[in-house]
């Protein structure tokens, strides 16, 4: 009997899983703004009756760069101290502070860490109000929660969480715009399916060949882009297999500006508001060490500039990171690298 030889079929970008998943963004988000509607509001309504008096994350990996997005916008649209819980504290030392009158925004893709359970029960018994933002509604966090409300990213088998990155960034976002009843963001929300859908198109590859072989990359934001930013350095992390570090604008000079010469590559991400000075000042910084430098919102920089859209502030860096993902996966395979099972990694991290 002869056999015929396996035939080895090379990995296109466009033929991943995190590709395909996160071409759905769009459709997503606009799922999710529809499932979660009458539970946000209520959640919404109830907060400004009965505010908190201080505002607890609660996430890990990409969903704890949603949680940093959110850190900033809570604290300046709602003027709430915000702080990022460590479940160790709960799963290994078997302590929590005191959690009396304080909200906790727990997300999670899949909602089965224990870490994470045990840190989300030690809070709702010590008095805090959980909302739960999960993937999977059958999840123990799920049904932990005084208020639950869907991502609805729908099945997501990519290692690189990409749509659910996303949703978790526009569910809290909607929550803080319903909550700080800010009707220009709330108008512009009605508006990110479209938006995303024009960011997926964007053409990011002419920064594929000069990323190709790098070996290190800085990601520089700040404000609300800097959850960007980390989700940026960890996918590259995660999927092309090479060093990235995410840096505020006002620490990158604090040390890690040291290391930065000739060739090294570095991305800036700007927004249109308060902090995108201090991150256009910086490119000609980078530039003048001989830096790579490579930018998205800002429209003066030196070095090459990555298309983005216009938008309300608080959604241009959730734009930038759709964009991102698409240039993320065509790196990853063009370094010879599968995005979707990146060695030593499992779509569920189970830790204690």
């Amino acid at each position: 009997m002869s056999h015929q030889p396996e035939i080895s079929v090379p990995l296109l970008p466009q033929n991943t899983l995190m590709f395909a998943e996160a071409a759905e963004a769009a459709d997503a988000v606009a799922r999710q703004t529809r499932r979660q509607r009458d539970a946000r509001m209520a959640l919404a309504a109830a907060l400004r009756q009965d505010p908190p008096r201080a505002v607890v994350t609660l996430a890990r990996g990409s969903s704890d760069n949603a949680a940093t997005v959110a850190r900033y916008l809570v604290e300046t649209h709602l003027r709430l101290l915000t702080s990022s819980a460590a479940p160790s504290v709960s799963s290994v030392y078997d302590s929590a502070p005191d959690y009396a009158g304080t909200l906790m925004l727990a997300i999670s893709q899949s909602g089965r860490s224990p870490d994470l359970i045990a840190a989300a029960e030690m809070a709702k018994a010590g008095g805090a109000r959980l909302v739960a933002l999960v993937n999977d509604e059958s999840s123990p966090l799920a049904a932990l929660a005084d208020t639950f409300l869907p991502l609805a990213a729908g099945p997501e088998k990519s290692v690189a969480a990409t749509k659910s990155f996303i949703t978790s960034v526009a569910a809290l976002v909607h929550l803080i715009a319903d909550w700080a009843e800010d009707g220009e963001l709330l108008a512009a929300l009605d508006g990110l399916p479209g938006l995303l859908e024009q960011a997926w198109a964007l053409d990011w590859s002419p920064a594929l060949e000069p990323l190709r072989n790098a070996t290190n990359l800085y990601v520089v934001a700040r404000g609300p882009a800097f959850g960007i930013a980390q989700e940026m350095a960890l996918k590259i992390k995660e999927t092309c297999g090479f060093h990235a570090e995410a840096f505020s604008a006002a620490e990158v000079r604090h040390g890690p500006m040291a290391i930065v010469e000739k060739g090294f590559p570095v991305l800036l991400l700007g927004q249109d508001d308060e902090s995108r000075d201090s991150v256009a000042d910086l490119a000609p910084e980078f530039a003048e060490r001989g830096a790579l430098v490579l930018s998205a919102g800002l429209k003066d920089a030196p070095g090459l500039r990555l298309p983005s859209l216009e938008a309300h502030p608080v959604l241009q860096p959730l734009l930038l990171v759709q964009s991102f993902y698409r240039l993320a996966n065509a790196l990853a395979v063009a370094r010879g690298r599968d995005p979707d099972r990146p060695p030593h990694l499992a779509k569920v991290t189970e830790t204690v």
